[in-house]
């Protein structure tokens, strides 16, 4: 098999923490089962999610979320996967938490987290403290980012994470409306790499979980009320080389922009915008 084979989830999130740190961990034995290298969780996976689960901090055991991400990290070693989880992540008080993703590698040690940085009106308003980095990370040769749910309207932050390289983007999001799956195709096809979504179960009715490829086309979807599937990245599957081997470097280099001033042209039919 040639790629990176990787398991993208769709499980219900609670507002308890215990039971969704159980619920990670269950998939991640499925995961690891089937062979996966890498598996991802929605936005707000751990902790719950707030204006969702969480309608107020003090409502979060946040011992009980260290507690369960210590026995995620270490299963992630005993199973050898990475995991990319979707919590809130606590912050010195008085200080809101962020709203993060986890980058836990198949040692078992947590070695990035992405802050989300654009966060919604509500949420930076009454819940969340913003991020301001990109993460990437590198698994068997792929370079992967991360990006949570409202960020998918704003397009510099895709393009930037093209601009580092990154292969596949992890989309972990809670959507509320079914544009949110046009936007994450465009993106895709836009900037020539993988999008990787993963929804909770609570939002099927608007789109499934699944991984769209370079193309913008989706080449696995979570079926139903299912909480997996698994999809392979491949950057030599041919029916992805025209977006990777030319359309890709055609648009950087287009970007930058040497291709046009070096056929600039000094002629007054084209400066004079009103000539006939």
């Amino acid at each position: 098999m040639t790629g990176i084979r990787m398991a993208i989830a769709q499980p219900t999130i609670t507002a308890d923490a215990a039971a969704n740190g159980k619920q990670v961990r269950s998939l991640m034995r499925k995961a690891a089962a089937g062979r996966a290298r890498l598996v991802q969780f929605p936005e707000g996976m751990l902790s719950g999610y707030a204006k969702e689960q969480i309608a107020d901090w003090s409502q979060v055991d946040w011992d009980t979320v260290r507690a369960e991400l210590e026995q995620i990290m270490a299963l992630a070693a005993e199973l050898e996967i990475w995991v990319v989880l979707g919590s809130a992540h606590p912050l010195t008080p008085p200080h809101r938490p962020h709203n993060s993703l986890y980058v836990i590698s198949d040692a078992g040690v947590l070695i990035d987290r992405y802050d989300k940085r654009i966060c919604s009106h509500t949420e930076i308003t009454h819940f969340y403290s913003p991020g301001f980095e990109p993460v990437v990370f590198d698994i068997d040769g792929y370079r992967f980012g991360a990006l949570l749910c409202v960020e998918v309207n704003f397009p510099h932050l895709f393009s930037q994470y093209e601009r580092l390289g990154v292969e596949c983007l992890l989309l972990s999001a809670y959507p509320v409306d079914v544009g949110f799956e046009v936007k994450a195709r465009a993106h895709a096809a836009i900037n020539c790499y993988w999008i990787a979504m993963s929804l909770p179960g609570q939002t099927v009715d608007l789109m499934p979980s699944g991984l769209i490829n370079p193309a913008g086309i989706y080449t696995t979807q979570v079926a139903g009320q299912s909480e997996l599937a698994f999809a392979t990245i491949d950057r030599d599957d041919p029916t992805v080389t025209g977006p990777l081997k030319h359309a890709r470097p055609w648009r950087a280099a287009a970007t930058k922009g040497d291709i046009y001033r070096s056929r600039a042209v000094t002629d007054p039919r084209s400066s004079n915008r009103t000539a006939l």
